[in-house]
């Protein structure tokens, strides 16, 4: 039994904008989760900025 694959990944250097996008918006949930279970805590800030900059690098990718 065989399995095909047909990702459309590439190792030539470019990143989709994409990827930026659904990487922040995981660092949004997990941030929100955490701060619901431990409040405003250096973890949550840390993460929150990892939001925040790859918003940025997507915008940045995909706007410029």
């Amino acid at each position: 039994m065989k399995m095909k694959y047909d990702l459309k990944m590439g190792i030539d250097g470019e990143i989709e904008p994409i990827y930026f996008l659904i990487t922040s918006i995981g660092f949004v949930i997990l941030s929100f989760i955490q701060y619901k279970k431990k409040g405003i805590t250096l973890e949550t800030i840390y993460i929150s900025i990892l939001a925040v900059f790859f918003i940025v690098c997507f915008i940045i990718l995909n706007f410029y």
